[in-house]
């Protein structure tokens, strides 16, 4: 245990490293959540580092400079911003006081703010069918096709996060050969934990027909080819999430008229139908890799939304009222 009062002048900055040293070696976390953790506590040490003019101390963090900081920041960034950057902190000084290097968590002092829960944005079966045949519609080479044909197979598919898409290996691929739904995937959550997923005829049929052309898409410079990544580039290299983000979107504007569709509603949409089909909610659970139940019933309440939709349309006692 280290002596409190040896480590209280200890830099702010150094301790956030420390901090994320553990975050990123004992915990394991993602590099996106990792990524996070660290800007927020940046943002919190430029702040602390306006006000003094001196490089801030572990010890100038207390219940009324964590207040100012965020009040700051409230006239930047919405409530949903300002709950995780104090989430952070709090996380940040549970570390420390554990190890020592405080005597309290001055974070706790502060309430959460109260945030709306939006419902999950999603695709009815139609659209969603409509997008999954989009890419066959367009121009772009046959390679292309495949592989844009495979990311919407398996996002929507499979139900994956887009962290997830692009981590895949073609190790991760599990195809036995037995025929349609025997094949699965090994995917690599967050916090590196991994799951398997099934993977269906449709995604199984594009898997194929993108395979027999992955090696198409080695550098036309150098003939690089990423030997290890399942989606690949224009340069032989592994995909990126902007590269996926961007894919989605311009088919979800080709096929729905929503330029704004992002690849989690792909997700959200999966989840939502497989509710709707009559999934066990724990299923589910495990079928998208929530490590909280809480997470999962989110989509209770979009079915239920359209259920009373369904009722006020068609019910005859709706109309009456």
């Amino acid at each position: 245990m280290l002596d409190y009062r040896r480590v209280a002048s200890l830099s702010l900055e150094q301790a956030c490293a420390a901090f994320l040293e553990h975050l990123e070696h004992e915990r394991q976390v993602s590099a996106n959540t990792l990524a996070a953790y660290g800007r927020d506590l940046k943002q919190l040490n430029a702040f602390l580092l306006g006000r003094r003019e001196r490089t801030p101390e572990l010890r100038d963090v207390d219940k009324l400079s964590l207040r100012l900081w965020l009040g700051e920041r409230s006239r930047q960034v919405g409530a949903s911003t300002i709950a995780r950057q104090l989430s952070a902190v709090r996380t940040a000084f549970d570390f420390f006081e554990r190890r020592g290097m405080v005597s309290s968590n001055p974070a706790r002092l502060l309430g959460m703010p109260k945030l709306r829960r939006s419902l999950p944005k999603f695709l009815g079966v139609d659209p969603a069918q409509e997008l999954m045949a989009t890419p066959e519609t367009t121009a772009k080479p046959p390679r292309d096709v495949a592989r844009d044909t495979l990311i919407l197979e398996l996002l929507y598919g499979s139900g994956l996060r887009v962290s997830e898409l692009v981590g895949l290996d073609l190790r991760d691929l599990i195809l036995d050969g037995r025929g349609p739904g025997d094949d699965s995937l090994r995917v690599s959550g967050k916090g590196n934990k991994q799951r398997i997923v099934p993977l269906g005829k449709k995604a199984r049929q594009a898997l194929d027909h993108y395979l027999e052309s992955r090696a198409s898409f080695a550098s036309p410079k150098g003939g690089e080819l990423d030997a290890k990544a399942l989606l690949l580039n224009r340069l032989g290299s592994r995909l990126g999430v902007r590269s996926v983000q961007n894919i989605v979107k311009r088919y979800g504007a080709l096929a729905t008229g929503r330029a704004d569709l992002h690849p989690h509603a792909l997700r959200h949409t999966c989840a939502t139908h497989m509710l709707e089909g009559g999934a066990d909610l724990r299923a589910i659970q495990e079928f998208l890799g929530h490590s909280s139940l809480s997470t999962t019933q989110r989509y209770t309440h979009v079915s239920l939304e359209k259920l009373i939709g369904v009722y006020d349309q068609a019910h005859p006692l709706s109309k009456k009222r």
